[in-house]
């Protein structure tokens, strides 16, 4: 609820901050171009309230991040940051400048039509920068195999031998190296041994980011809704630590509405006696769909828990672990059922994501 004298609008960029403040007494309306330097927003922002009374500072979400925001709290002041996607915006505006947009924002702050995002502590940023910089990894790892493997297919050479990139697929994609040396020469050589350098980095650092994220899971502010994610069958402890720092704050949510967050509810377009609902929205948090998308796969096998997933339950209180043992019967139910009526599995496994991401939120919530 806006409760201050002066509604501040910032439209931040990385090098420049366009300010629009709306004086709600006097009605007053002043713009200032800023340096984006935290301290001199900073200072700006004092001097306003000194001048016209308490301020309500609003900027979007964006690529500058949260530091601005955090800095701007610490002084005192009240900051939100505005989703983007959920401003309201007049569909006959077309005229879009940093100053306008500045002014959006204090006026939709001034009339309280902004929706926030949270704001995360350093903490949890610092944590959450961990794991999707393990995600780039797992990316630019995925991108040298396939340049790799293309270039080895290239020269005609498909491995038939089992599981690919295994010891046994190392050995043979050397003797093949080896084989176009004498029909190449020795160029084709060093360009083997680029495609593979880039590979054996991007497995080195994967692992390196692996072992950091394993020791925060172990002992940190995560670990108890980790261990208690983990409980789940397909959210190994890498999966719940990210889907745990990505989440953060898992009380702002319902059983109901974190799978709208995550993007894994259906579109709908609906008018008078028609219905139509079309692919999920995507929207929100993608790591953290992504993470959910590929660990429903694992609930379409028979049910049967073993010595890891018990391992896990006993890290975790015991009511946890007997709610997650009955949401891993019904997921895997659901499976089934889903099956039975002859759904494409890619939609199944969306529906068993989104059912998930309720499971999810129950362990990580549950008092106990």
């Amino acid at each position: 609820m806006f409760t201050e004298r002066t509604s501040l609008g910032l439209d931040v960029h990385a090098r420049s901050v366009k300010a629009c403040a709306i004086d709600s007494l006097t009605g007053e309306i002043i713009h200032q171009t800023l340096s984006a330097d935290t301290v001199m927003v900073g200072e700006f922002v004092d001097a306003l309230a000194r001048e016209h009374g308490p301020v309500q500072v609003t900027y979007e979400a964006g690529p500058t991040g949260y530091e601005l925001a955090r800095t701007l709290i610490e002084a005192g002041h009240r900051v939100q940051v505005a989703a983007p996607s959920k401003l309201l915006r007049a569909s006959g505006d077309r005229v879009k400048t940093d100053k306008n947009d500045a002014l959006l924002l204090a006026r939709l702050a001034r009339n309280d039509d902004i929706i926030e995002v949270t704001i995360p502590d350093r903490s949890r940023e610092v944590a959450r920068d961990l794991v999707r910089a393990r995600d780039d990894v797992r990316r630019d790892l995925m991108s040298a195999r396939h340049r790799l493997g293309k270039f080895l297919l290239r020269h005609g050479h498909v491995y038939t031998g089992g599981e690919a990139w295994s010891g046994k697929h190392e050995a043979w994609m050397q003797q093949m190296a080896r084989q176009d040396i004498a029909v190449f020469g020795e160029v084709s050589r060093i360009v083997f041994d680029d495609y593979h350098d880039a590979v054996a980095h991007a497995l080195a650092r994967r692992c390196r980011l692996d072992a950091q994220i394993l020791l925060l899971a172990e002992d940190s502010e995560w670990t108890t809704v980790t261990r208690r994610l983990a409980c789940l069958r397909g959210i190994s402890t890498l999966t719940a630590f990210s889907l745990a720092v990505e989440i953060g704050d898992w009380d702002r949510f319902t059983g109901r509405n974190i799978a709208s967050y995550l993007g894994l509810v259906p579109s709908e377009h609906s008018s008078g006696q028609t219905r139509s609902q079309g692919q999920i929205t995507k929207t929100g948090n993608a790591h953290a769909r992504r993470l959910l998308i590929e660990a429903a796969w694992h609930h379409k096998p028979q049910y049967r828990p073993g010595k890891t997933m018990r391992d896990r339950w006993a890290l975790a209180p015991a009511a946890v672990a007997e709610r997650a043992d009955a949401g891993n019967r019904r997921l895997h139910h659901r499976w089934s059922m889903l099956s039975e009526h002859k759904k494409r599995h890619t939609v199944a496994n969306t529906a068993i994501a989104r059912e998930m991401a309720g499971w999810c939120w129950s362990l990580a919530t549950m008092d106990a």
